[in-house]
């Protein structure tokens, strides 16, 4: 396989970078009066504007190049067709079978996909109706008012994210909580207020063996029984989203509640599938529906639009523009909508547990940076928190902008002023303010010559910090599912471009099976010693205070 740094294009882009270093943006805006309608784009459900990030015609052709050199489309086509592209598990991967609305036939392994699919979505809706009507009982005869998602990573930050980017779409026929924290105040906070009578679980992990989980799902469950003084209630208020049907059976879940994963699917993009049972009971069948709609137009642009006008195409090719030719180490994803208050955490894991990798396909060493670090924060509460960061550190990072034409709460004054910040915030970091602009301004002001020499160097803003602005008409189960997806095939893409294997994670599995190992020594006498010093010893200290309290 051709190394991506041996190809013309790489090559080609990593010179004409040294050449863009040097130019502003605001410069580029002076030039080229058509620079938005060149670089944005209009979609169903957003405009996409790219225009403030530093490239021109000949960066983004160069960038197209570079992605047909690594074949991006017949990639694309591999994915949607089947083929196994996650090569370190030996898999397809397929969370766009499960929002496919075309009814297209797909046949993996001589299985019928769409069918399996068909089958489980007619599970979930049967199962949220029969909850949200009231017609599924606890072990007492009460209806069920609250419902308890007990997962992690995956089976949890996609869910909540939904959940609580459309509670305003909710009827609240049930409220839906989560859990995802081994550490046991989570779990004790959701289920003091509860009542056993009325509550049900959903175990959502893939294996049925994941410790957090099911350290939480046993917790769970003593907790029900202690009230119901019999385990046969286990059946009436837990169900399990899972492909390991012999230990949910197991755990006392009845074999028709049990919801199927497939090893297509991965936990990162999986709130499409029975993982987003969650979602179902908060929003009710419909909405749900309408979020895999959203996401399967995304699909479809995806797919059909040649790269010159394909959104996650273009995201992703400006992620390797900015991280591995321009030097910037994260980037920042900032939402102007409260509803959106999770989405940075979610595509955190979603980014950079896909592509957070440092081999290529052949498990060689690459020489270049993969993906940014990911973080940031709602807007305005992020404006008084790290935005002087973003704007005058010496670190450039790139950051995408994310609102809303239309609030979801109108209150009157309160939209506009928050919309006035988000388009300033990115006009400021684009253009900055040099110190012959601040002098003139504080001389306007009428300050003495003194308090400008003293002043002016710390107010100066040198900009060219690329943005991008993705403004949504206005949130709904729609909008969500197409924001959600344009994520997914950026990172997809990223992927293909850098040589990573998007969709293992086996950087998860090391501190995972340590910590199962070092959880003996926690509950015995024992220390094997068979660690570094600094572990030995933490080790040592925590035994030993936990055996003083204990006197």
């Amino acid at each position: 396989m051709t190394a991506r740094t041996s190809l013309p294009s790489w090559q080609a882009l990593k010179q004409h970078a040294g050449v863009m270093k040097k130019q502003h943006m605001k410069d580029l805006f002076n030039e080229n009066p058509q620079r938005f309608d060149e670089f944005s784009l209009k979609l169903p459900a957003f405009l996409f504007d790219y225009s403030k990030n530093l490239i021109t015609t000949e960066t983004m052709q160069g960038l197209f190049a570079l992605a047909r050199d690594c074949k991006l489309e017949q990639w694309r086509e591999k994915m949607f067709t089947g083929a196994r592209i996650n090569t370190t598990e030996d898999r397809s991967v397929l969370h766009v079978a499960l929002r496919d609305r075309s009814n297209t036939p797909l046949i993996v392994d001589g299985e019928d996909v769409p069918a399996k699919v068909q089958s489980a979505l007619l599970q979930i809706k049967d199962f949220t109706e029969r909850v949200r009507t009231g017609r599924w009982l606890g072990y007492s005869g009460k209806r069920i008012t609250d419902v308890v998602n007990i997962g992690v990573g995956g089976s949890n930050l996609g869910p909540q994210m939904v959940t609580e980017g459309l509670k305003h779409y909710s009827d609240q026929s049930v409220r839906v909580h989560y859990v995802s924290n081994v550490d046991g105040t989570q779990i004790a906070d959701v289920l003091r207020p509860l009542d056993p009578e009325k509550t049900l679980f959903i175990i959502s992990s893939k294996t049925f063996t994941t410790t957090e989980t099911m350290t939480n799902a046993q917790t769970a469950m003593k907790w029900l029984v202690a009230s119901a003084f019999d385990e046969n209630a286990i059946a009436k208020h837990f169900v399990a989203v899972s492909s390991n049907k012999v230990n949910a059976c197991d755990f006392g879940i009845k074999e028709e509640n049990i919801f199927d994963m497939w090893d297509w699917v991965g936990g990162r993009f999986s709130l499409w599938s029975a993982i987003g049972l969650p979602i179902a009971l908060d929003l009710g069948y419909e909405k749900f529906i309408e979020l895999l709609e959203g996401a399967f137009e995304i699909d479809q642009h995806f797919r059909n639009a040649p790269l010159e006008e394909n959104a996650p195409v273009i995201m992703a090719l400006l992620s390797l523009w900015n991280c591995t030719f321009l030097g910037s180490q994260s980037q920042a994803i900032l939402p102007y909508d409260q509803p959106l208050h999770k989405l940075t955490a979610y595509l955190q894991q979603a980014e950079m547990e896909s592509n957070g990798k440092s081999v290529n396909w052949q498990g060689e060493d690459v020489d270049y940076a993969t993906v940014p670090s990911i973080w940031g924060e709602i807007g305005i509460n992020g404006q008084h928190a790290f935005y002087q960061y973003l704007h005058q550190s010496n670190n450039v990072v790139p950051a995408d902008f994310i609102g809303s034409v239309a609030s979801v709460t109108p209150v009157q004054g309160h939209h506009d002023t928050l919309m006035a910040n988000f388009f300033a915030q990115t006009e400021a970091l684009m253009g900055g303010v040099n110190e012959q602009q601040v002098r003139e301004d504080l001389k306007a002001k009428g300050r003495t010559q003194e308090y400008i020499d003293k002043v002016a160097p710390h107010k100066v803003h040198k900009g060219n910090r690329p943005t991008n602005t993705i403004l949504m008409n206005r949130i709904s189960p729609r909008s969500l599912g197409s924001l959600i997806a344009l994520y997914e095939h950026k990172i997809f893409t990223q992927g293909i471009l850098l040589q990573i294997c998007s969709f293992d994670q086996w950087g998860v599995e090391l501190g995972k099976g340590l910590a199962n190992k070092i959880y003996s020594e926690l509950s015995t006498d024992q220390l094997n010693g068979k660690h570094d010093s600094s572990t030995n010893n933490l080790i040592a200290y925590y035994k030993t205070i936990k055996s003083t309290n204990k006197r």
